[in-house]
C-alpha cells in the first residue's frame, strides 16, 4: 500500500527486504511460497540490462569494449579503503548479475574450526543443519554438479542438474591431478547443463563473463521477473534506505526512511512489521551504523559493539604450469575441476585449509601480433604462428586459503566521504587475526610446494606463481553482523534475528563468522534461506 504524505511516499507492508541481490531473491522466493504476508523489496539502484538485450550487449562489448552492465551502480554510493573484495554494483540483482556462477559448498570443517583446530570461531550451527538450505539454493538457481567422493564432498541429496561435461582438456587434467594423488571433479556451477526453469542449456561458449547472452547462467533478475509478474512481491527500485527507526522503549523497528535515487530525490518512508537487511557485507552493517539515535548512539543491533567488525574473506596462491599433454585450447575454458581434499585435511600440526581448482590455460600459448623476431604477424602468418604455439598444454591451479578475521577487521563510517544526501560512506579495512597472520608465509609456501609437487608428478614445469595481488581486501568477503548465541559476542542469533531488535533480521554474508576457503555465493544464499525459513515460521 502506498500513501502520499505531503512530498513523502509512504509504503506499508508486512515484510520489507532491503537489497535485491541473490540472497534477497532466494529469500523472497521462499517467503512467497511459505508465508502469506505482503513482501516489499527495496533496491537503491535501477534495473540493469534485461535478458532480451544481453546478446546485443555482448556484441557491443566485443566490438567496442562497452560494459554490458551500464548504469549498474550509483556514482556517489561507494565503499572506501578496499580495492578488492568489494564491488560497487547497486542495481536489481546485485553482484550476482555479473558473477561466474561457481557454486561450491563450504566443507563441514568450516563450521567447526575452533573445535577442530583451536583457532577462530565455530558457527552456531553445523554443515548438516545447512545442508537442506544448500539444496534449496541449488534447486532454485539450477546448479549443475557432480558429487565428489562422499568423504570429501558430503551432501544429503543429488545435485538438481547433471554436471557440466568434463571435456577432453579437463579429462586430461583430471588424470594428471590423479597422478599427483588428488581427486578432482567437475566444479558445480549455476549454469544449465540441461534446459531448466524456462532457460536455455549452456552452450559452453565461454561468454559467462561479462555476460551470458543465452540465459543459461542463473542471475537473480530471473527470480525477480517471476515474482513480480506473479504479484508475489513488490519491487521498489531507485530507493535508498538511509535510516531504520527503532522504538526507544521496545527496540522494535517502526519504519525506514530514505530517498529516491532518481532525479527527484523525493523522501520515502516504509512501514513494516518485519525488516530484513539483505544488502551484503558492506551496506547491511553500514545502514545499522547510520541508524544511530539518542536511544541507540552506537547504531542499531550494536549492544555488543560488533556491528561492522570481524570482516572476513580469503586469499589465494595461483600457478601456471606447462605439462607434456596435448590440449585443445578454447573449449569451455571457464569451466574447471575442483577438489575439496585440502578443505578436509584432518588433524594437522599447523592450520591450513584450502580449496583447489584446475583450469586449462592459454598462458604461454596465446595468439600474438609479433613473432620472435618482432616482425608483424598478419592473416595466415598470425594463424600459423598461433597454431604452432598452441600445441602442448598449460594448466592453471589455484588454492583459496582460509583467513581468520580479527575483531578490528572492520567497516566504519568515513570521516569525510559522503553521498549526495550527506550520509558518511563506509570505510573498510580487512585485518587477519594474529594467529592467521602468523601462519600466512608458511601457508602460502605450502601451496607453492603443492603446485611444484603436482608439476613434478606430471613431468611438467612451473611457468610462474603469484598470490593475491594486495592486502586491501579479501575475496568473497563476509562479516560485519556476525551470528552467535551470546549477545555480547555477536550481532544476530543463529537464525539471523538481531539480538537487540525483535523484528529486525540480517541475512546472508554479513552474518557469517568466517568466510571458508572457496567461492561463497552459494553459502550466502543458503544462510539467507535458513533465515527465511525462520521468518516464515513467524506468525
Amino acid at each position: 500500500m502506498i500513501i502520499q504524505d505531503g512530498n513523502t511516499a509512504v509504503h506499508e507492508t508486512d515484510i520489507c527486504i532491503i537489497g535485491s541481490g541473490i540472497t534477497a531473491a532466494m529469500m523472497a522466493a521462499h517467503l512467497a511460497e511459505h508465508a502469506s504476508r505482503r513482501i516489499l523489496v527495496v533496491e537503491a539502484g535501477a534495473h540493469t540490462t534485461p535478458f532480451a538485450q544481453r546478446t546485443a550487449a555482448r556484441e557491443r562489448y566485443l566490438a567496442y569494449g562497452e560494459s554490458p552492465w551500464k548504469s549498474d551502480h550509483l556514482d556517489d554510493q561507494n565503499a572506501f579503503g578496499t580495492t578488492w573484495g568489494y564491488s560497487p554494483s547497486m542495481h536489481v540483482g546485485g553482484l550476482a548479475m555479473h558473477w561466474g556462477g561457481v557454486s561450491p559448498r563450504y566443507s563441514p570443517e568450516d563450521f567447526r574450526v575452533k573445535s577442530l583446530y583451536g583457532l577462530g570461531d565455530d558457527w552456531p550451527f553445523s554443515y548438516d543443519d545447512l545442508d537442506p538450505f544448500y539444496q534449496e539454493a541449488e534447486e532454485r538457481m539450477g546448479v549443475a554438479g557432480e558429487q565428489g567422493p562422499p568423504a570429501l564432498d558430503p551432501r544429503g541429496k543429488p545435485y538438481p542438474l547433471p554436471p557440466l561435461p568434463v571435456n577432453h582438456n579437463l579429462a586430461q587434467l583430471q588424470q594428471w591431478a590423479g597422478n599427483a594423488g588428488i581427486a578432482a571433479w567437475s566444479t558445480p556451477s549455476a549454469k544449465n547443463s540441461t534446459p531448466f526453469a524456462g532457460r536455455a542449456q549452456c552452450q559452453r561458449c565461454d561468454s559467462c563473463y561479462p555476460v551470458c547472452p543465452t540465459g543459461a547462467k542463473y542471475s537473480p533478475d530471473f527470480t525477480w521477473d517471476t515474482l513480480v509478474r506473479e504479484r508475489k512481491v513488490t519491487l521498489l527500485t531507485e530507493t535508498l534506505v538511509r535510516r531504520l527507526e527503532a522504538d526507544a522503549r521496545t527496540g522494535r523497528i517502526t519504519h525506514a526512511t530514505g530517498n529516491r535515487t532518481d532525479r527527484s530525490g523525493a523522501p520515502v518512508e516504509i512501514r513494516a512489521t518485519t525488516f530484513v537487511l539483505a544488502a551484503g557485507f558492506v551496506w547491511s552493517p553500514h545502514l545499522l551504523l547510520l541508524s544511530r539515535s539518542s536511544a541507540f548512539p552506537e547504531g542499531l543491533a550494536n549492544r555488543s559493539g560488533l556491528v561492522g567488525r570481524y570482516l572476513a574473506g580469503h586469499r589465494n596462491v595461483n600457478a601456471y604450469l606447462r605439462l607434456p599433454l596435448e590440449l585443445l585450447p578454447g573449449i569451455n575454458a571457464q569451466h574447471s575441476l575442483v577438489s575439496k581434499q585440502f578443505m578436509r585435511p584432518g588433524k594437522q600440526s599447523r592450520y591450513l585449509r584450502h580449496d583447489l581448482r584446475i583450469w586449462e590455460s592459454s598462458v604461454g600459448r596465446e595468439p600474438r601480433l609479433r613473432g620472435d623476431d618482432s616482425a608483424l604477424l598478419l592473416g595466415d602468418a598470425m594463424l600459423q604462428d598461433w597454431q604452432r604455439r598452441a600445441k602442448g598444454a598449460t594448466a592453471r591451479v589455484r588454492g583459496y586459503y582460509d583467513v581468520l578475521p580479527d575483531r578490528d577487521s572492520r567497516l566504519t563510517l568515513h570521516d569525510t566521504q559522503r553521498n549526495r544526501f550527506g550520509d558518511p560512506m563506509p570505510n573498510v579495512a580487512f585485518r587477519d587475526a594474529p594467529e592467521s597472520a602468523a601462519l600466512r608465509a608458511w601457508q602460502e609456501e605450502q601451496l607453492r610446494e603443492l603446485f611444484r609437487r603436482m608439476a613434478r608428478a606430471g613431468n611438467g614445469e612451473i611457468l610462474r606463481m603469484e598470490n593475491s595481488a594486495n592486502d586491501l581486501g579479501q575475496e568473497h568477503p563476509t562479516g560485519g553482523c556476525r551470528m552467535g548465541t551470546d549477545p555480547t559476542r555477536s550481532v544476530v542469533n543463529a537464525e539471523g534475528r538481531a539480538h537487540d531488535h525483535e523484528n529486525l533480521w540480517v541475512a546472508g554474508a554479513p552474518t557469517q563468522p568466517t568466510a571458508g576457503c572457496c567461492n561463497g555465493t552459494l553459502t550466502f544464499a543458503a544462510v539467507g534461506l535458513r533465515t527465511a525459513a525462520a521468518l516464515a515460521r513467524e506468525k
